[in-house]
């Protein structure tokens, strides 16, 4: 409340003195509920999205390739839009910060949280809000994804509320205020729903890598070029990239895209209340599950369970040339990891672990994509055939600098079979990581930040 009330005396000010300012950000979900009934209450139902699901239990690959980095303690499937400020606090990526200047992560990690952060950075300015640690404004977070994410406040108007967004958005020729109103909702999407970086070089501002456009080999050639990794593996020491979920990277190269179909088409799409008014869904649902006949029917025809069993289909193609990709890129680490152990030095290893990188940059765009497998299932599948050629193309390089110093083949591969096993062979104290994370929240979040956890 005090930080609205600074705010529009900012208004009320530069308006006596005759400057034009934007509204503030009100970024209290409630506050619009009166005004946007029907938009809230749908909104509201993404708390029924509410299972956790341990995506690390599921595929233990994941804790090795992921190895010295902070997936590799915790990985979740995304819950709902009304879960995001708990499941960023909870999460054991984000550490267990007891004062304001505590890592392990920053400030911009709340940047696809929470409408608080457009408020803050209109309070403070994007580069100062991200100049601090992630601890420091949890007392500011109150709010999950919601109204001022996406629209001016009070208003049905679309809008940006993150100036990174605009920033990547002009470097593809596509600037917020030239498109279409659908775009325009589409492009409020990604404002989240994409691949992104934390630039060191510019206050850990948020930065998208679409300096190539919008495919993974796009992104990878401009991180090759400044030299960027996002942490060195534990067991092969090489120069890794993390994909973050670029729905909208590969929802742009996809048929939809052609066809002028975007995510808000499918997953906000309008419906008439009880007194015959149309609104916008705001759940983000299911098509499948909630809106075939009203959403898909019209170009993939009446028959649900022939494009369910479709659906079906490409997922199950999808998973299996993933855990295809995942047994040579893992199998990678390890041997690299062995002729590290057996003296080799950075040239002997520079090749391989190029293409290890490159590999499972490729394995990660595909995989992190959320529901790539209808989006863009095609896409999906090429990107997977690389990671696996890329992949093996290092067990190829490896295999000569193992021969070189005699070691034994093939490499051993640890017991990795358990979430539990594999975060032993890459060094997590899990027990320590969440006693950490238990004292962070009680004394601090509930505490001190007063944040309700849902």
């Amino acid at each position: 409340m005090k930080t609205i009330n600074k705010l529009l005396l900012s208004v009320a000010v530069a308006g006596i003195c005759g400057t034009a300012v934007a509204k503030p950000v009100e970024s209290d979900n409630e506050a619009w509920k009166a005004k946007f009934p029907n938009q809230y209450n749908s909104w509201a139902t993404t708390a029924e999205t509410g299972e956790v699901v341990d995506l690390l239990a599921d595929d233990p690959n994941l804790v090795v390739l992921w190895a010295g980095y902070g997936f590799s303690k915790d990985y979740n499937r995304a819950r709902g839009h009304y879960y995001a400020v708990t499941d960023v606090i909870q999460t054991l990526r984000t550490g267990g910060p007891m004062g304001d200047t505590d890592g392990p992560m920053p400030a911009a990690c709340w940047s696809c949280k929470s409408p608080d952060v457009a408020r803050m950075y209109e309070e403070v300015g994007e580069g100062a809000f991200n100049d601090k640690k992630f601890g420091a404004w949890g007392h500011e977070m109150g709010n999950a994804i919601g109204c001022a994410d996406c629209h001016e406040t009070g208003t049905p108007k679309l809008t940006l509320s993150r100036p990174y967004a605009e920033r990547a958005l002009e470097k593809v020729d596509m600037p917020f205020a030239e498109q279409s109103r659908s775009m325009k909702a589409a492009q409020t999407c990604a404002q989240c729903h994409v691949e992104y970086y934390f630039d060191k070089t510019d206050h850990n501002n948020v930065r998208f890598p679409w300096e190539n456009g919008f495919t993974a080999e796009g992104a990878e050639q401009y991180f090759d070029s400044i030299g960027f990794a996002d942490w060195t593996h534990k067991i092969s020491k090489a120069p890794m990239l993390k994909a973050q979920h670029p729905e909208f990277e590969t929802w742009a190269t996809s048929v939809h895209a052609e066809m002028d179909v975007t995510c808000i088409d499918c997953h906000m799409p309008k419906v008439t209340n009880d007194q015959g008014r149309k609104f916008s869904q705001h759940n983000v649902g299911n098509v499948m599950r909630d809106n075939y006949e009203a959403v898909c029917a019209s170009c993939h025809g009446d028959d649900k369970a022939e494009m369910e069993a479709l659906i079906k289909s490409n997922k199950e193609a999808v998973n299996t040339e993933k855990l295809k990709a995942e047994e040579i890129i893992v199998r990678a680490h390890f041997e690299a990891g062995a002729a590290w152990d057996a003296g080799a030095n950075e040239e002997e290893m520079k090749q391989a672990l190029t293409h290890i990188r490159h590999a499972q940059w490729r394995w990660d765009f595909a995989i992190a994509s959320h529901g790539v497998h209808v989006h863009n299932p095609s896409e999906a599948l090429r990107l997977l055939a690389s990671a696996q050629e890329l992949g093996l193309k290092a067990q190829a390089e490896l295999k000569k600098v193992l021969d070189k110093y005699g070691v034994a083949q093939p490499v051993a591969i640890p017991n990795i079979a358990t979430k539990e096993a594999a975060q032993q062979v890459v060094g997590w104290d899990k027990a320590k990581l969440d006693a950490e994370k238990a004292e962070f929240i009680e004394e601090r979040v509930k505490k001190e930040w007063k944040t309700d956890l849902r």
